[in-house]
């Protein structure tokens, strides 16, 4: 149900990855906590691809962004949104 997510997921070269829209400003605060800290991320936009967002929300349950993975692990996890992300860290 969720090959694309877990696709983007497994070939990430990222500390984290975030499922984003363009004007959110808790996006904007997720980078803004992982700069901070030197953890590199990479973002995908889920604002014109519905069935991205879908499989996010039907993998985790989160119906809003971002949407926060740590991929360091051997598995990634899932965070959360924003302020997940700075309880997290």
């Amino acid at each position: 149900m969720s090959d694309k997510v877990n696709a983007i997921l497994a070939r990430a070269k990222t500390d984290f990855v975030m499922f984003v829209t363009t004007v959110c400003p808790y996006c904007h605060k997720a980078k803004r906590i992982l700069d901070s800290r030197k953890l590199s991320w990479a973002d995908h936009n889920v604002q014109k691809n519905r069935g991205l967002q879908m499989e996010v929300v039907g993998m985790t349950g989160h119906r809003t962004v971002p949407a926060i993975f740590d991929v360091r692990g051997s598995e990634p996890v899932f965070v959360g949104g924003s302020d997940d992300l700075e309880s997290y860290l």
